[in-house]
């Protein structure tokens, strides 16, 4: 399906901390897709790597893993005809170790996202650590090309917008502009893509911010980032409207708020009467990420029952499959053909949350469901 003309590019151009990484979130794709849910088919599995995001592009399959789950497999990987793993674009890009210069090289990666044009950009967040800041030119923004792995341009994230205690999370487009979550520092970043300029906007606002009256509820207990500290995800998942009018965010606990990009877009238009054009949209619960199709149906994972849902235009929501196979189901990703693609992290089973004891489950899971 083509791509939506309204965010077609030029050719000339183109927690708090220890949280925002649950999200990984989402490398969804702007195809339709039907109601209903079949059953769970298994795509690819692997132990190498923890993947929290999934992403089609040129004809292949891109998986990503963050660093800090300590796994041996790549940032970024392309999965092979075989589903192995190849690092993407190369060994290099994948081989950065401390002390070596991260501008050039991913240090812990979060997201995957395809754009209206084709290129696969790679959300680095430059924190090579669980809750550790950002390493010098770590953070940033990689646009490549999907089909021959030539890296087209690197938008550096400084510290101006990826702050200490910053964990950029994920990023969505419309026409030329891109919005990032800062799920550490709680905000929005808006970035020129033909400029590569950005500013943090909604910084600390309460759209952004995680709500403690919301906990994060899976196997039936509460998710904790230590003894008796509910774990607490600032802005996380976001998508934009078909018509590109509306930008739809919130904490990863919810609720989801809406801005109309056009305020977002405007340099010109203060804090305040930007915050005070913040509105509820929905009131989602914890998920694990998100996927809008071209139709501006939300399809989410349900983080407290491993559900994946549908929220239609009308607000109308709908359970479309829950499946134990589904835990800490990250960054639902449409496909072409009609199915939903999810990566299973088991975000919440890795050792840091267990006192030094992983209770994941081998091997993780890369599954998707039939939409048609």
């Amino acid at each position: 399906m083509k791509q939506r003309p309204r965010q077609a590019f030029p050719k000339r151009g183109l927690r708090r901390i220890a949280i925002a990484v649950f999200t990984g979130f989402v490398a969804a794709c702007a195809h339709s897709a039907p109601l209903r849910a079949q059953t769970i088919r298994i795509e690819a599995t692997t132990t190498a790597m923890d993947w929290n995001a999934v992403a089609f592009a040129g004809g292949h399959v891109f998986v990503s893993g963050p660093r800090w789950t300590g796994f041996s497999g790549p940032a970024v990987g392309l999965l092979t005809k075989s589903r192995a793993i190849k690092a993407f674009p190369d060994a290099d890009w994948n081989g950065w170790q401390p002390g070596r210069d991260a501008t050039h090289q991913f240090v812990s990666v979060n997201a995957l996202h395809v754009a209206p044009d084709g290129a696969l950009w790679v959300v680095d967040t430059g924190t090579p650590s669980f809750g550790g800041p950002p390493v010098p030119g770590g953070a940033k923004l990689v646009r490549v090309d999907p089909a021959t792995g030539h890296v087209l341009r690197i938008y550096p994230l400084g510290p101006e917008n990826a702050q200490i205690g910053s964990y950029i999370d994920d990023i969505r487009f419309n026409g030329m502009h891109a919005y990032l979550t800062d799920a550490g520092k709680a905000a929005l970043i808006v970035l020129d893509v033909e400029t590569g300029l950005a500013r943090r906007v909604l910084d600390n606002d309460v759209s952004t911010r995680a709500r403690t009256d919301r906990p994060i509820i899976m196997d039936g207990h509460v998710v904790e980032n230590g003894p008796h500290q509910p774990l607490l995800v600032n802005a996380d998942p976001l998508e934009v409207s078909p018509d590109g009018k509306w930008l739809y965010f919130g904490p990863l606990e919810g609720a989801w708020s809406q801005v109309p990009t056009a305020l977002l877009d405007d340099p010109n238009v203060s804090s305040t009467d930007l915050s005070a054009a913040v509105k509820l949209w929905a009131d989602l619960p914890p998920i694990g990420g998100s996927a809008m199709d071209a139709a501006g149906n939300l399809y989410f994972t349900n983080l407290k029952d491993n559900g994946v849902y549908r929220r239609d235009v009308s607000g109308k929501i709908t359970k479309l499959i829950s499946d134990s196979r589904l835990h800490w189901a990250d960054a639902p990703c449409l496909a072409p053909n009609g199915r939903l693609w999810l990566p299973v992290a088991q975000l919440d089973r890795l050792p840091m949350f267990h006192h030094g004891k992983s209770r994941s489950h081998q091997p993780f899971l890369l599954v998707s469901i039939d939409l048609r």
